[in-house]
Parts: C-alpha cells; structure tokens; sequence
C-alpha cells in the first residue's frame, strides 16, 4: 500500500470532528474534550483542509453540519468504533482476557504436571482458550518447528539448533505394578533395572524417546526386555497394568497424585535412568500475553521448583 494516498489524519481529529456534530458548539465540544476552543478549531481545519470540503458552516451564534460533514461524520463514527473495539480487544489480549495458546507436549507431562497447572491458569483467565496436542517427543518437535505450537514441552534430547530450551528439571522411571504382581507383592518401594529382564512390560511406542531410553540401558547392561504391549497413552498403559497383563516402566512426572489401591509404585534404581525434560521453543519467534503467562504458571508448578 502506498502511504501518500492515506489522509493524515488520527484519532484526536476525527474525535474533534464527532464532537462538535454533537454539541453543535465549538466552546462545549472543546470543554467536553478537555481542549481549548483554538485548538479545536484548529484540528477541524486541518480535517477541511486535507478533504478539500467544509464539513462545519459556523456563524457567531450556530454551527451546521455541512452534506459533506454528515457523510464524512458517518465514516468517522465508523473508524471511531472500530478502533475503541480493537483497543479493547488488544487490551483483552494483553490483560490474557481473551485468547488462545496452543501447547505440544510429551505424554508424560501431558497426563502429569500439565492438568493441575492449566487448572491454576484458567482459575483467573476463563477466557483463555487452551488447546493441548499430546504425543511422542518427535511430534512436539514438529508442532513447534511447524508454528502449530506456541511452545512445547519435551525431552531435551536432539533439539534442533532453531529452538531455545528451558530445562525444568529430570525425568526418571518408575514400575508400576498391581498388588497381585510379583513386584507388588513383595512390598519394596524400590527395584534394580536388572530385574525387569523378561518380566512382561506394557511399554510406548519403540520411536517415543522413553522407549529409546530404556532399551539403549537393556542393551548396554546386557539384558533384553520383553515389550509384551504397546500403547501409545499412559492411562491405557495403567489399565492393562491393572488387568495383570503386565508392567509398566513410566516417567515419574506423568503420574499425579495417588494410583488408588489397585497399583503400587517402584523406583527403579542401578541404575536410575533420567532424562532432562524443559520447554522448547523457537529461537525467532516471541510469544503472546497469554502463552507467555502460561508458561510462566507450568514452571511453578513444576515438582522441582
């Protein structure tokens, strides 16, 4: 667009314009504007003068509205209301009133931390529309490189030179079992990795970054896991744990709160297999009020904090 054929002319003048089509005075439309009457005067001359039209016919005692002036008054009560609305709704945006943020997370933290954090977000913000798209560490990248996320939360393992990471903390295993189950009868609060050789595991996806994990720590300690199911959600994984099928090695983070009575919780230790999981994002790109805020309240909520 070429600025030479946009009219200079701003809020105040077209506000100047409104007022006096109101008042039909120069001397109550400056006092209802917190003008002087010279100052006024001198913005609705500037409108004239860039129009090429008289929109006010003025003797000492009457002011009239011109035909030009009633048309030209009817675009700028248009421009006026259009632009308090806009005003209002960036303010919204930017008081995180109104909106929409868009967050690609790892399984874990989706079915862990995320909950009680967006809980704690929206308890001030309802009118902030969240949309979650949960998957394996592969997926999270793409949706932030893509631009579908505003940001991600993920495994800080092979992350693209484009992204800026903020590690949050470690992301460790542990074994769920039922009580009914080997582990779960014994009553012990821990188990070494070595055990878990041929004992049937609920396992993710063998391209999700936690099954890549615990089958490189298999490999160098010599021993071979039986991947008896493979699921793609923690909460299926706990349901055929549950149904005795068998166990499930889980990042602690993606389980809040209690298991119930149905299922007990090991730490697996010798070793404790971690990894470093953060927020990833876009070098170049800035985020919005309400995706900043956002991300502001996962970190509080982050167990490690």
């Amino acid at each position: 667009m070429n600025s030479n054929h946009i009219p200079d002319i701003g809020a105040r003048h077209l506000a100047a314009v409104l007022a006096v089509a109101e008042y039909r005075s120069f001397i109550a439309a400056a006092a209802a504007l917190h003008t002087s009457q010279p100052a006024l005067t001198r913005s609705i001359k500037r409108v004239e003068d860039i129009l090429g039209v008289q929109l006010f016919e003025r003797t000492t005692r009457t002011v009239r509205v011109t035909e030009a002036g009633r048309e030209f008054i009817a675009v700028a009560q248009r421009i006026s209301n259009d632009l308090r609305i806009t005003v209002e709704s960036m303010r919204e945006l930017a008081e995180q009133k109104r909106g929409q943020v868009i967050v690609s997370s790892i399984l874990s933290i989706a079915n862990g931390v995320l909950p009680d954090a967006i809980a704690a977000y929206r308890k001030d913000r309802p009118g902030i529309e969240i949309q979650i798209r949960d998957g394996i560490h592969g997926d999270v990248i793409e949706d932030v490189k893509s631009g579908v996320a505003d940001f991600g939360l993920n495994y800080l393992k092979d992350i693209p030179d484009t992204f800026d990471a903020l590690r949050l903390g470690q992301g460790y295993f542990d074994l769920i079992a039922s009580p009914a189950q080997v582990f779960g009868k014994s009553g012990r609060k821990r188990v070494r990795f070595d055990e878990l050789a041929g004992v049937p595991l609920i396992s993710m996806p063998p391209e999700s970054q936690t099954r890549r994990m615990l089958d490189t720590t298999a490999a160098v300690r010599g021993i071979e896991l039986q991947h008896a199911v493979v699921v793609s959600q923690i909460p299926t994984l706990l349901s055929f744990v549950r149904a005795g099928v068998g166990v499930g090695l889980v990042p602690s983070a993606s389980i809040s709160g209690s298991l119930g009575d149905d299922l007990v919780r090991l730490t697996v230790h010798e070793p404790k297999i971690s990894l470093d999981i953060g927020i990833v994002r876009l070098k170049d790109r800035s985020l919005s009020p309400a995706a900043e805020g956002l991300l502001a309240e996962i970190r509080s909520h982050w167990p490690d904090n």
